[in-house]
């Protein structure tokens, strides 16, 4: 077997491995506070996930995606030398894959975005000092200044958008003294938020991958049609099911009415979460993969690469198979070591970090999905005081974030000199 063959087999296995490690540690925040909060059993997510996970990024994944994520790296000092371009994107795509497996061991809720892009920092600065440069002068510096204000920007904003969806929450039921007639006139105007800004959130991020050649008010008047449909069948359902349920007037039946509702609700945010990050994550799997088959089919490196769709199904069948059999590790961290979660706060935190993502995208902020959820579980429990909160697994989740990027470079050139010394 000669080489470029090596190379191809090898970045296929080592893309499915990576998309193993981000369906084991990312897929895990679309569904780890549901499982936390009991909406949903793990074996229940794990399949619900699969579907929206899958579909996401079979359907509507980049077929067209950047091969160095970010355009971090400059491509063109790789004329002459395209085959170290290949071996630094297999080594990327390893000690990224490397990185994430260790954080999911440890059950930290990183950023694979960051991770796959401290390793193509790492494959870039080695093969210059290979090619005999700078290898310094191979990485564009300044792209990495948005990703380091996304460290801030994302937990952040996550963090107050839930705290004030729960205290609104706290403030329409638990407060009230008549919580089931609330939960009546009220819960049809959350759907209806909640589904417009799943609407669009699907048509601009989750689906950015398709180029659909429709303009923002008909995106919108789609969106609040499809919100209005839902909010008047939420309105006859609920009131079907309290008036069933309602077996007294006691305020304990009423709080698990309550949590009852918002366990749909939080289900719902959860699909949509699941949806979007297999569209947009699945290219951290498989964008270094199609760049390597355009170098061997063509001997060129190009700055976006074709996806074949047999390298979208092997990423998204990586996905779900990273979540079905290591998932549980970061679930639980999710779910249930930062603050205890109810469906009620579960739906606070995914709902804010669904609007959140959709808002600092199109303001064109960088954000993260992973910090920016985090903060928001972590902002529900501030809602409830300090008291509530797991100071050390914060702790160690933030360091987890800001050592991301360095290590994954550091795995990235140990891979680097290990496959040149083989195969070059």
């Amino acid at each position: 077997m000669d080489v470029m063959n090596i190379a191809f087999y090898t970045a296929i296995i080592v893309s499915i491995y990576m998309a193993w490690n981000i369906g084991a540690n990312d897929v895990a925040n679309a569904f780890g506070t549901s499982v936390g909060s009991k909406a949903l059993t793990i074996v229940s997510a794990v399949a619900i996930a699969a579907v929206f996970e899958f579909a996401g990024a079979v359907l509507v994944g980049g077929r067209v995606t950047e091969t160095i994520s970010k355009g971090i790296i400059d491509i063109h000092m790789f004329d002459g030398h395209e085959h170290l371009f290949m071996w630094g994107m297999i080594a990327a795509l390893v000690g990224a894959a490397i990185w994430i497996n260790v954080a999911t061991f440890f059950g930290w809720p990183v950023s694979t975005t960051h991770a796959i892009v401290g390793s193509v920092v790492g494959a870039g600065i080695v093969s210059g000092f290979w090619i005999g440069g700078n290898g310094l002068q191979m990485v564009s510096w300044g792209q990495l200044v948005p990703i380091v204000f996304s460290w801030i920007v994302s937990p952040v904003t996550g963090a107050l958008l839930a705290f004030v969806v729960f205290l609104i929450v706290q403030k329409t039921f638990y407060q009230s003294n008549t919580p089931a007639e609330n939960l009546k006139k009220y819960t049809p105007y959350m759907v209806f938020a909640v589904l417009v800004i799943l609407a669009l959130s699907v048509v601009y991020k989750g689906m950015k991958n398709v180029k659909l050649e429709v303009s923002f008010p008909v995106v919108l008047l789609v969106s609040v049609l499809v919100a209005l449909a839902g909010a008047l069948l939420t309105k006859y359902l609920v009131a079907r099911f309290i008036d069933k349920s309602q077996t007294g007037t006691g305020i304990k039946t009423q709080f698990n009415q309550i949590e009852t509702v918002f366990k749909y609700l939080q289900i719902l945010t959860a699909c949509y979460v699941a949806f979007a990050h297999g569209a947009n994550d699945v290219a951290n799997a498989v964008g270094p993969l199609a760049g390597i088959i355009s170098v061997i089919e063509t001997g060129a490196i190009s700055a976006k690469s074709q996806v074949p769709m047999w390298a979208l199904i092997l990423g998204g069948g990586g996905i779900v198979l990273g979540l079905a059999t290591y998932g549980y590790k970061v679930i639980d961290t999710i779910g249930k070591k930062i603050t205890e979660l109810t469906p009620t706060r579960g739906f606070s935190a995914e709902f804010g970090t669904a609007t959140t993502v959709l808002v600092c995208s199109y303001m064109g902020l960088p954000i993260s999905t992973t910090h920016t959820l985090v903060g928001a579980v972590i902002g529900v429990g501030f809602a409830r005081g300090m008291a509530n909160i797991n100071g050390k697994i914060i702790r160690d989740i933030l360091a987890s974030w800001f050592i991301t990027i360095p290590l994954s470079m550091i795995f990235t050139a140990i891979i680097f000199y290990l496959l040149i010394a083989l195969f070059v």
